[in-house]
């Protein structure tokens, strides 16, 4: 080995730097291989091995040895090296003998890698002063100098003293305002109280070391291209920094226009600002005031739109001959969402209508006012002239989306091959209950008809599994799928049992203790009863894959909701006694509790099921005959802020089941349950549901106290189950409609929505009690477990299907409630989330067609004053009492 390699590997750099300082070109070319060869050497290395040392100085010694630009930068720039690199300097060092040029187009080429590559930038600063190219000015170069160039302030100095003596300063300042993702280190300095990239470029600006017109149309520019949060708002900062005069914000009053349009709030805001201080020292003419109303107050942001109205208001108070150009489009807040806005707008234009004698646009406004909410229409048909509401207008009709329709499942892959491929998908997706069930159903066919081709197809799927590999250790393998193991929390460790089962990694043993004991034994939730009956037929169908293959699945649904047609399992105990196979005890008990029954098909099916002879036969027989499903007694308790529920004991699935369902049927109870439970994975729920398709509420009783901490702890997700349970079957009862009720008062978007998609399911398919949902609701308002602001969030967007009067028959029970419990202390928060949910309420009603009176609304539409919460109790009010209908 030469003195150089034997160097390299020890460590040694300094030996490296002399022995290279003395070769040529040629020479140093002659130790690549050997170097690319150490290289692979130590990228299987160990983390932590004596030979990893070598890396920083194999990094400078391939860098130095390469002689083509292209496969220096690679070299240096590898992911491989990217933690044990060598120094900056080191690096310039042993490159710096290169002709100019060269290091000229080396240092472009890193500066064209991608920010991930992790380039540092002293190496590049330091490049470009050796060959003294043009700064390069690409994305990653410019991050890396914003970070580089804030992170020195402990050496003393300010940013302001370093950006001033930056030699390309004014190159890269230009760049600034054009690459992306650099904000977030300008505003780490403003934050810890240091010297920030805002001052900084504030006072360079001022000292002429940037000009000022080109850094003040460049950072305009920035916040007109858009880009992430952090971005706008750090630009946002720099441009208020620069302090723009009168004759700098009328240059760009274009831009002014198009920002307040469609730029991100904050950045909208101030444009509007500076747009409106504009507008009221009549600098911006009464046609540029209307086309940036006609752009913000079709905006969402309720804050700007109230902004723009307070400011058409202040500018038609002081120039009367505004109002022809400025009514008509003030008028275009007839049509948004919000009546609030609505009603303000029509104040604003019923104020300032004398101000305007064109017949034109007098017919304008009142064609605009076809768009009011039809209180305020009623308002306008005298103020405005507007055309009345017809009685064909006002007549509405309940929309509500077609529900889901269940999906036939289709029958097991016929080939192992593609049932390989089906479970090698499952492994990674975790798929749903039609995939897992079809899946499951071909392991059991495929393992009676030919287990040895099964497992030939499942090699390559269960090579990449953790125990699949080349040689491991069969026990360990076995106890961690023993009795004590926790349970399955997804998909793919249901399949690595059936799949170690197939392939002999787990014991006989294993799996018959399982079988006896039940499965796991884990801790104690209130979702094990759940968990342990889909364990129970896990554990039993890998015992029968071991011991006495099944030639398929009593238990495997007709449709993706987990249902049983009764026929098809009829059909499937007489294949079983013609082939003599012995029935898997808890294989029958989950067809049992999926078949459909109630029906004529499900009497009709008990009259063959009898015939068959068979003891399953004539269990079954009797269980269609049993009718429809009995729900336990319930009783509700609460617990601190939560509303609870418990069931008393369910008989029917007490008798004949086997020891891993027995628990459905017990007693649930709100106190002596461990919550704080295993069962972290919420894909599973929909298993669980599979398990009880026709009796939803004893899963929703065991789920409740989980989806209420989407409301009460602000948890993200803990709501995703909702539409599967209002996709299920069965009644939809008290447990059901406590849970939607938590799920549409969730802190996160996602869980609210996913309430409201339930709320519609369950009401398309008049399965909705809206005067238990509501009462629910109030009660939980009450308690503080859901908060007004979310909930009528969520009714909005409801309502905004075409429901409205599913959600007037649910606000009105909560209002009831709510509005009773009303005193002249009430909290702002609260104050301003009932305001919402009467805003929802009277827009349901005007839409509904409601009548009638409404409990203790008279004691709040009474009250003084004009806050949102008094307005819209009296704007309700107004709409039952004059029986006002959309």
């Amino acid at each position: 080995m030469s003195a150089l390699m034997e160097a390299v590997r020890a460590g040694r750099t300094a030996e490296v730097v002399g022995l290279l300082d003395g070769m040529t070109d040629t020479e140093r070319r002659a130790f690549l291989p050997e170097l690319k060869d150490l290289r692979k050497e130590l990228r299987t290395a160990p983390w932590g091995h004596p030979s990893r040392h070598a890396y920083p100085t194999l990094h400078a010694t391939g860098a130095a040895c390469e002689t083509g630009a292209a496969a220096t930068v690679s070299w240096i720039a590898g992911s491989d090296m990217r933690w044990s690199q060598s120094s900056a300097a080191l690096l310039i060092h042993v490159l710096g003998d290169r002709d100019a040029s060269w290091l000229a187009d080396v240092t472009h080429r890193l500066a064209g890698r991608p920010a991930s590559a992790d380039v540092s930038y002293e190496l590049m600063a330091g490049l470009v002063r050796l060959s003294g190219c043009p700064v390069p000015t690409t994305e990653t170069y410019v991050q890396a100098w914003v970070a580089h160039t804030g992170q020195l302030w402990q050496r003393g100095d300010t940013l302001f003293d370093r950006l001033r003596r930056d030699p390309h300063l004014a190159e890269l300042m230009a760049a600034l305002f054009e690459t992306n993702d650099v904000a977030g280190p300008m505003e780490w300095s403003s934050a810890e109280g240091m010297d920030g990239w805002v001052d900084a470029i504030a006072r360079l600006t001022v000292e002429g070391a940037l000009d000022r017109k080109r850094t003040v149309d460049a950072c305009v520019a920035r916040l007109l291209r858009g880009g992430s949060t952090v971005d706008h708002r750090a630009f946002l900062r720099v441009l208020k920094g620069l302090a723009l005069t009168r004759e700098e914000e009328r240059e760009h009053t274009a831009d002014w226009l198009a920002l307040a349009s469609d730029a991100v709030p904050t950045v909208a805001s101030h444009a509007q600002t500076v747009l409106g201080s504009l507008a009221l020292d009549r600098e911006l003419t009464p046609r540029r005031l209307a086309e940036m109303s006609d752009a913000v107050l079709f905006r969402s942001e309720k804050k700007l739109v109230r902004a723009q109205l307070v400011l058409l208001g202040k500018v038609l108070a002081r120039d009367a001959s505004a109002a022809a150009e400025v009514l008509p489009a003030l008028a275009l807040a007839f049509g948004h969402q919000d009546t609030e806005v609505q009603e303000r707008a029509l104040k604003l234009v019923e104020r300032h209508l004398k101000k305007v004698d064109s017949p034109e646009v007098l017919a304008e406004l009142a064609a605009a006012a076809e768009q009011l909410a039809l209180g305020l229409r009623a308002r306008a048909v005298e103020s405005l002239g507007a055309a009345p509401v017809t009685a064909g207008a006002a007549d509405h009709e309940e929309v509500l989306p077609p529900p889901p329709v269940p999906v036939r499942l289709a029958p097991a892959p016929e080939s192992a091959v593609e049932l390989a491929e089906e479970v090698g998908a499952l492994l990674v997706s975790d798929g749903d209950v039609a995939a897992f069930e079809r899946a499951l159903d071909g392991l059991v066919r495929h393992a009676y008809k030919d287990r040895d081709a099964l497992v030939e197809a499942l090699g390559p799927v269960c090579a990449r599994l953790w125990w699949g590999g080349s040689d491991p250790d069969d026990v360990r393998v076995d106890n961690r799928f023993s009795k004590n193991h926790h349970g399955f929390n997804s998909v793919a460790e249901t399949l690595d049992l059936l799949l170690a089962t197939l392939r002999g990694k787990v014991h006989t043993a294993t799996l018959h203790g399982a079988v006896q004991h039940g499965g796991s034994r884990s801790r104690v939730c209130g979702h094990s009863p759940l968990s342990r009956a889909f364990e129970a037929r896990v554990w039993e169908v890998a015992y029968r894959i071991r011991a006495e293959p099944l030639p398929f699945l009593l238990s495997t649904p007709s449709w993706s909701s987990g249902l049983l047609e009764p026929d098809e399992l009829v059909a499937r105990l007489d294949t079983y006694r013609r082939l003599g196979a012995r029935v898997s005890a808890a294989d029958f008990a989950q067809a049992l509790l999926r078949v459909r029954r109630g029906d004529r098909a499900s009497a009709a099916a008990a009259e063959r099921a009898a015939a068959l002879g068979t003891a399953e036969g004539v269990r079954l027989a009797r269980w269609l005959s049993s009718g429809e499903p009995v729900l336990p007694t319930s009783r509700r308790r609460s617990t601190g802020a939560r509303v609870q529920l418990e069931f008393g004991e369910l008989v029917s699935l007490q008798a004949d089941f086997p020891a891993g369902y027995r628990e459905l049927g017990q007693p649930t109870t709100v106190y002596g349950e461990r919550w704080h439970c295993y069962h972290w994975n919420r894909t599973m729920q929909q298993h669980w549901l599979a398990i009880l398709p026709e009796l939803r509420e004893l899963v929703a009783v065991r789920i409740v106290r989980e989806v209420s901490s989407a409301a009460v702890d602000d948890a993200r997700g803990a709501a995703g189950v909702l539409p599967a349970l209002a996709e299920s079957g069965g009644a939809a009862g008290e447990a059901t409609h406590l849970c939607l009720a938590y799920g549409l008062g969730a802190r996160h978007p996602g869980d609210r929505l996913g309430a409201v998609d339930a709320l519609l399911v369950l009401a398309a398919r008049g399965q909705l009690d809206g005067d238990r949902l509501g009462t629910d609701l109030g009660q939980l308002v009450r308690s503080g477990a859901v908060k007004p602001s979310r909930l009528a969030e969520s009714m909005r967007t409801a309502a905004a299907t075409g429901a409205n009067t599913s959600i007037w028959g649910i606000l009105r029970h909560t209002l009831t409630a709510l509005l009773a419990d009303l005193d002249g202390d009430i909290k702002p928060a609260l104050a301003r989330g009932l305001g919402d949910l009467l805003a929802v309420a009277a827009e349901c009603a005007e839409r509904s067609g409601a009548r009638g009176e409404l409990p203790h609304l008279a004691q709040t539409a009474d009250r003084t004053g004009s806050s949102r919460l008094v307005t819209q109790a009296r704007r309700l009010r107004s709409t039952l009492v004059a029986g006002v209908a959309a």
